[in-house]
């Protein structure tokens, strides 16, 4: 950019690079920030106030949510041998 600061994807590979993410990994791109009509309308309804079911609008406030997926291993919960169930506690 002409004023010294990194344009949009330049923003981007310096917050990779942060990250120290690699070009292997393996990424995830959503957006977020939108809605979807979820409901059928009437066939004569107004379209510009009843979108088609399924319709997908952005609104102005949207985002990117960009994931590692590569560096996020599933690791299931295990349960603490120390704590005992609320039943094990209860005296007779």
């Amino acid at each position: 950019m002409s004023n010294g600061t990194p344009g949009m994807l330049g923003q981007l590979a310096i917050a990779l690079e942060k990250l120290g993410w690699d070009q292997v990994d393996e990424l995830e791109v959503n957006i977020g920030g939108v809605a979807v009509t979820g409901t059928a309308t009437h066939p004569d309804a107004n379209p510009k106030w009843a979108k088609p079911f399924g319709s997908v609008s952005y609104q102005n406030d949207a985002f990117i949510v960009i994931k590692n997926a590569s560096r996020n291993p599933v690791i299931p919960s295990q349960p603490n041998p120390e704590l005992k169930q609320h039943h094990e506690q209860v005296q007779h």
